[in-house]
């Protein structure tokens, strides 16, 4: 720090005589412009070692220079067929950003290519499919299936529970964010009774009602609790039971009713995973039928979809099929179911005549009819047609059916009719048709 207060520029490799003037200076260039000058000790001054810095150009009041912006890339000239030829792909997004620069400077001078264009980007509209914000159906179980390979489970879920498991997870995440509007918004049950459409109107909540009552065939099999509690029923049947719980409900059934139904879900999973695959053999009466532990699990699990698409069609929210091997047991079980119905139904009389039906031994194969499940989760099952206890031959087919998988449970819900069912048929038409009415007469409410 100098005397007068003001800081000196100072350099470590400065030596004591740095300073003085040499006797060649003769007084020195003060400012390094040539004009001298004494210092303020009557001896010259040396430039300081750190330059000053140097002033900027807004500083100086000059104008700023212009840049030389990089000209745009010039837009390819191409003809009107060509142009015209690449709006398919302009409204799909599919071309380069030469040509999509090319197509949108040509829309704003040809009329007729713009109202093609517009025509285009609506159909692009049309073809995509509105997204649902649920999780693909399949997901859970891929997680699910991660985690169990790394750390396997003390209780594992049986095979023939996962189905019912995982749908029912499935509508309640559904219900999870419903309000009161929701929970009373009005769903029809549908089905068919005696080859007729029968259908029955109720609530969201009702439809839960509904599900935990049949779902209490199962308990009462499994010595659990009856969620009819003290109400009697008519009848041991699904409905007979559905009627009873909504008649001792003092009020309408509303948002309280999941709780107990999530509850018992869980207590049925629990259940069977721990008496393990000695509970499958078990038998769930329908009052009028009776079926396998395994097979009611995946009835439940069937029913539990089909319903909760009804919930989520009452409330206009898209809802996706089970996941592909859910599906497929699901048909397997409806396929197996068939003949069985068949016998019951040619009984009554509501069967066409077969000129060709013939009974066979147990176990003897008889007239077949090929049932081709299509998309994910589908296959073949060779129905006999003539006795439950044949059994279904390649040799003996008489009729093909093809339908979707999604469609065929649809048709078994009760919610396509028989002879509306979109189905690829080859071969003796009675015999298709009598499949057909019997696959919709599994449905029930």
């Amino acid at each position: 720090m100098s005397g007068t207060g003001g800081f000196e520029a100072y350099d470590d490799q400065d030596g004591p005589d740095d300073h003085e003037t040499g006797p060649d200076d003769g007084g020195g260039d003060l400012r390094g412009d040539g004009t001298g000058g004494p210092s303020d000790q009557g001896n010259p001054v040396h430039p300081p070692r750190i330059p000053v810095p140097r002033a900027s150009v807004e500083d100086t009041g000059r104008p700023l220079p212009v840049l030389d912006e990089p000209a745009p890339p010039p837009v390819p000239v191409l003809e009107h067929r060509v142009l015209k030829s690449l709006l398919g792909a302009w409204a799909l997004a599919a071309c380069s950003a030469e040509e999509t620069a090319a197509v949108e400077d040509h829309l704003g001078d040809c009329g007729s290519c713009a109202d093609e264009a517009l025509r285009l980007r609506g159909a692009v509209g049309l073809l995509q499919r509105p997204e649902s914000l649920d999780l693909d159906p399949g997901l859970r179980t891929r997680v699910l299936d991660g985690c169990l390979d790394r750390r396997p489970p003390r209780i594992p879920i049986p095979v023939w529970a996962r189905p019912y498991d995982s749908e029912t997870a499935r509508l309640d995440a559904l219900l999870q964010d419903f309000g009161d509007s929701e929970w009373h918004a009005p769903v029809r049950l549908r089905w068919f009774d005696a080859d007729e459409a029968t259908s029955r109107r109720t609530t969201v909540a009702g439809v839960i009602a509904h599900l935990m009552s049949v779902d209490g065939l199962v308990a009462i099999a499994l010595g659990l609790d009856d969620p009819l509690g003290e109400a009697h029923a008519d009848a041991p049947t699904p409905s007979g039971r559905t009627e009873a719980y909504w008649r001792g409900s003092h009020f309408p059934p509303t948002r309280s009713v999941r709780t107990p139904w999530r509850e018992q879900s869980h207590d049925l999973v629990r259940t069977v995973s721990f008496t393990g695959g000695t509970a499958g053999k078990l038998e769930v009466a329908y009052g009028d039928f009776a079926l396998p532990l395994h097979d009611a699990m995946l009835d439940r699990a069937f029913e539990c979809w089909v319903h909760a698409e009804d919930i989520a069609e009452a409330v206009d929210y898209p809802y996706d099929p089970p996941s592909p091997r859910h599906l497929n047991r699901m048909i397997d079980l409806a396929a197996r179911m068939l003949p069985a119905v068949l016998a019951q139904r040619r009984q009554k009389g509501l069967t066409s005549p077969a000129h060709g039906r013939h009974l066979v031994s147990a176990g003897g194969p008889g007239r077949t009819l090929r049932l081709e499940i299509e998309g994910l989760g589908g296959g073949e099952w060779l129905i006999p047609l003539d006795s439950p206890a044949a059994v279904g031959s390649a040799e003996h087919e008489v009729a093909h059916v093809a339908l979707d998988g999604v469609e065929f449970c649809q048709l078994a819900a009760g919610h396509v009719p028989p002879a509306e069912a979109a189905a690829g048929q080859v071969g003796d038409r009675d015999a298709i048709r009598d499949v057909l009415f019997a696959a919709a007469s599994l449905s029930r409410m």
